[in-house]
């Protein structure tokens, strides 16, 4: 048995078709005809971006548009006027196409991976993406692919590129293992875009399975069987039935309200990066957006976005939302969030340090263009502000300040905008659960970012896998601070949602319930599974089990409790 990480739920049973990358081998040599070479690059240029373009065309008719954009952002990447200089200058120091091809992108990708940040990491696979793919025409090498797999086939793979999704016909493919990839990385939203069950990050996969083979994939817990019994067999042939008959169910609960088995009303909303996935938020059967992360509009360009165009960007998500709510945070950057352009100082522990508000209260001019951006929006629709990282009264004030200095503008300017626009808090640090009932005061509403609240709380790193054992929402610690998050908000008569991953997990959604929560917000994929989750719980029976996880001690402790009754 292979021991990966699940990415995409789901049960696979199928034959091995190993996806072996082609050698992309070349002599490094020095050119004469500079111009001669320059052509060359240049028509493979064409010729990638023909490609990608059609690529993308095939993805958004079989998987949807986010997934085409991956593809559509290769294009942007490879059209940059820097990356693309500076590969035309070695070609015209002599030096061949491959080489000048391979050279900067090896740049790019150390650049990006030297960051840490998962985010940016993705980056660096984008660009050894682009670069095979531009080798392999320089070359004359022909590109993997994958369209002919019969019905039946696991694909196992190093990594699943965005390019290969292209070639997938998803009624053949049962299972996808490949040997790199996390929970976030490209893989795994292509894969989970595709409801294909997937094992990522298997080690040796390629080499210790052989083409043709029988597997089992679970793309829930990781695991691949190989040489299945008949028992097994039979096995995950019911789960995998099982898995499917639930996947029905759901529709049962899309166009219903969200609702406990004793009658309280929830409201039910989705996270979204851009203006498209408000539409993916509707049609997944969200109630509103919990959370718009505007730091994507800051991203893949070279210099800060205009006013007016931040301004359509929020139009567009509250048009699209019909009066539904739309809580805007403003700029998260900083920890994880590098933007270039911006020229953020590298500081040792980039998550303690100037990010998210505080970069943007020490940045006026470009934090109020977004927030008179957020409220120009607000006359199209239910928009609300959300400011990130609060830890102290102040930032909310000088936050709200600014808000006020902005209306003053708009105001002078004719220009139309909601005056009693609501502004809330992120409540995702130990210092705004501490101070929840200050905060609460001068608060519009609270929204819990359990991401960042678990890691500040626990003092540990996610990506950190020594510490990995203390990151769960479930340590006491947290579990504490977040009901007294709630209650706080509830006490003081305001909204209290949360939109951290939390939200979506079975075992926490009795708990929330109890605490008092009003709005869950998740991604467009777990909508129905949380309504049908919230549909189960009377409030007396999650009260009930609120109290005996609360005298727990240990993270263990709850989650073996949680387990036997979600």
């Amino acid at each position: 048995m292979l021991k990966g990480l699940g990415a995409s739920e789901g049960y696979g049973i199928g034959r091995v078709m190993l996806v072996v990358e082609q050698k992309l081998e070349y002599v490094a040599k020095e050119i004469a005809d500079i111009d001669a070479e320059l052509d060359r690059f240049h028509s493979a240029v064409e010729q990638f971006t023909a490609n990608t373009f059609e690529q993308a065309d095939a993805v958004r008719k079989s998987t949807g548009d986010k997934e085409a954009e991956i593809l559509e952002g290769h294009i942007a990447i490879i059209s940059d006027p820097f990356m693309k200089g500076e590969i035309e200058n070695l070609i015209k120091a002599h030096q061949c196409a491959e080489a000048s091809v391979e050279q900067i992108c090896q740049m790019f990708i150390d650049m990006f991976t030297a960051t840490g940040d998962e985010l940016t990491m993705q980056r660096a696979a984008d660009v050894k993406d682009i670069r095979d793919s531009l080798l392999s025409i320089l070359l004359g090498v022909q590109e993997v692919k994958i369209s002919d797999a019969p019905a039946g086939t696991v694909l196992v793979v190093k990594e699943l590129t965005p390019s290969m999704t292209a070639g997938i016909k998803k009624d053949n493919i049962v299972g996808i293992i490949t040997e790199t990839g996390s929970q976030t990385s490209h893989s795994a939203i292509l894969a989970r875009a595709m409801e294909i069950p997937a094992v990522l990050s298997a080690p040796n996969a390629l080499s210790q399975l052989s083409s043709g083979e029988q597997i089992i994939v679970d793309g829930n817990t990781g695991d691949v069987i190989t040489a299945p019994t008949e028992e097994q067999i039979a096995e995950y042939t019911a789960k995998r039935d099982n898995f499917l008959r639930e996947k029905r169910e759901l529709e049962l609960y899309r166009g219903k309200k969200t609702v406990s088995a004793s009658g309280e009303e929830y409201e039910l909303c989705c996270n979204i990066g851009t203006p498209k996935d408000a539409a993916k938020a509707m049609q997944a059967d969200g109630e509103g957006v919990g959370l718009f992360r505007t730091e994507f509009l800051f991203m893949d360009r070279t210099s800060l976005p205009t006013e007016d165009e931040q301004f359509e960007a929020y139009k567009t998500a509250a048009v699209v939302l019909k009066g539904k709510p739309l809580i805007i945070r403003t700029l998260d950057i900083g920890g994880d969030k590098e933007i270039p352009y911006l020229g953020l100082e590298k500081e040792e522990n980039p998550f303690m340090g100037f990010r998210a508000i505080r970069y943007c209260l020490k940045n006026r001019d470009m934090f109020k263009s977004q927030i008179k951006a957020i409220l120009r929006a607000s006359a199209f629709g239910d928009v609300r502000i959300m400011f990130p990282l609060i830890t102290a009264v102040e930032e909310l004030r000088e936050g709200k300040a600014l808000v006020e200095e902005a209306k003053s503008d708009l105001r002078s300017s004719g220009i139309e905008f909601n005056e009693d626009i609501p502004v809330g808090v992120m409540t995702e640090t130990s210092a705004s659960g501490v101070i929840a009932d200050l905060l609460a005061k001068e608060s519009d509403f609270f929204s819990i970012g359990t991401n960042d609240l678990t890691g500040y709380t626990m003092a540990c790193d996610r990506g950190n896998s020594d510490v990995g054992y203390l990151y769960s929402p479930f340590q006491p610690a947290v579990l504490r601070l977040i009901k007294s998050i709630i209650e706080n908000a509830v006490q003081a008569g305001i909204p209290v949602g949360m939109c951290g991953e939390a939200a979506a997990n079975p075992m926490m959604i009795p708990l929330l319930m109890s605490f008092g929560l009003t709005e869950f917000s998740v991604s467009a994929v777990s909508v129905l599974k949380v309504r049908k989750n919230i549909a189960k719980w009377t409030k007396a029976e999650a009260d009930e089990v609120a109290a005996k996880v609360m005298a727990m001690t240990t993270e263990k402790e709850i989650t073996d409790y949680l387990k036997t009754v979600v």
